[in-house]
């Protein structure tokens, strides 16, 4: 298992936990795109960090479900994962 979530892995995670489907390709395009744009909620959101939690044992930073977009949730994410490494 990586210590860093990529765009491939955020759009498997958005399909997964959200139902919510977008092309790594296309979500590379709206990296800085809102997450409401994409067509993620706050409860879809929320889901993915489940999802995250689950995955690697750990809490997720209690911002990590107000992010705003996917380079936003990304930097955190990866950030928290390497300080855990």
């Amino acid at each position: 298992m990586s210590d860093r979530i990529t765009v491939e892995e955020l759009a498997e995670l958005m399909k997964k936990a959200a139902g919510v489907t977008v092309a790594p390709a296309e979500l590379q395009e709206r990296y800085d795109s809102g997450f409401d744009a994409i067509g993620i909620d706050s409860l879809g959101l929320l889901g993915i960090v489940g999802e995250l939690e689950n995955r690697y044992g750990t809490p997720m930073p209690p911002d990590t479900e107000r992010c705003k977009t996917p380079r936003q949730f990304l930097d955190l994410v990866n950030s928290a994962l390497l300080a855990g490494a």
